[in-house]
C-alpha cells in the first residue's frame, strides 16, 4: 500500500488530469481514498485543478475531520462505499458530461443505466444502477448506497452525476473514466440500431477475469 505522502500526490495529480481534461468542472467532484487508520478527501468548493497536497482533508475511521482543509460536503457518499464494500480503497465523484447527461434521463434502465456496448465496461464498472435524487451533500442518499455498494462498484446519482469505487486510486479513476465514455457512447448511439455484448460474451468476461 502507498504511504500517505503518496496517496496525497496521487490525489493532486489525478484531479488536476480529470480536471483539464473535462471531466469536472468548476468546484465539482470529489475523490477520497482510504488510509489504514482513516481517510483523504478533497476540500469542500475545491477545484479538483488546484488543489494542495498539504491543505486535503485528513478523516479519522469514523469519518470525522481531524486536519487540513474541510472535506467535501459529499462525504456520505463516499463514506456509504467504504462501510458496504470492504475491498474499496478509493472513491471518486465526478459530474461529467455523458453519465450526468444520463442520470437525467426518464427512460434508462434504473437497474442497469450503462448498456453493456464493450468489454472493458463490462470488466472495469459492471453494472450501474440509477439511485434516488439527493440534495447534493444530504445524508439521504447513504441507505441507498450503502444497499447498493456490496454488488456495484458504481451508481448514477439521479439528476447529478456517477460515483465509482476501485480497489486503488487509479482503479477508480480507470472505472470512472470507462463509464464516462461508454455514457457518451450510449447517449450517440440512442437513435440506432446498436449490438450490446451478449449474456454469454458477459458471462465469459465473468469466467476469464473474475467479475465482481
Amino acid at each position: 500500500m502507498n504511504g500517505e505522502k503518496e496517496l496525497r500526490t496521487s490525489i493532486v495529480q489525478w484531479a488536476r488530469s480529470l480536471f483539464e481534461r473535462g471531466f469536472t468542472v468548476g468546484s465539482s467532484g470529489n475523490i477520497s481514498v482510504r488510509l489504514h487508520d482513516g481517510y483523504l478527501a478533497t476540500p469542500t468548493n475545491s477545484c479538483l485543478g488546484f488543489l494542495d497536497s498539504d491543505r486535503l482533508s485528513r478523516l479519522d475511521g469514523s469519518g470525522n475531520h481531524i486536519d487540513g482543509d474541510r472535506p467535501t460536503k459529499e462525504l456520505p457518499l463516499h463514506l456509504g462505499f467504504y462501510e458496504a464494500r470492504p475491498a474499496a480503497r478509493a472513491v471518486v465523484h465526478l459530474h461529467s458530461t455523458f453519465a450526468t447527461a444520463l442520470s437525467c434521463l426518464a427512460d434508462v434502465d434504473p437497474q442497469d443505466a450503462i448498456p453493456p456496448l464493450s468489454p472493458y465496461v463490462v470488466m472495469r464498472v459492471g453494472r450501474v444502477p440509477v439511485l434516488p435524487y439527493a440534495r447534493p451533500g444530504s445524508a439521504d442518499i447513504a441507505p441507498f448506497i450503502r444497499a447498493h455498494a456490496p454488488r456495484h462498484a458504481a451508481v448514477l446519482l439521479a439528476n447529478h452525476g456517477p460515483v465509482v469505487a476501485g480497489t486503488s486510486l487509479d482503479a477508480a479513476v480507470f472505472a470512472a473514466e470507462e463509464l464516462e465514455e461508454t455514457a457518451r457512447l450510449a447517449i450517440l448511439t440512442r437513435a440506432m440500431k446498436v449490438r450490446r455484448l451478449s449474456a454469454t460474451e458477459i458471462a465469459e468476461l465473468d469466467a476469464t477475469f473474475k467479475l465482481k
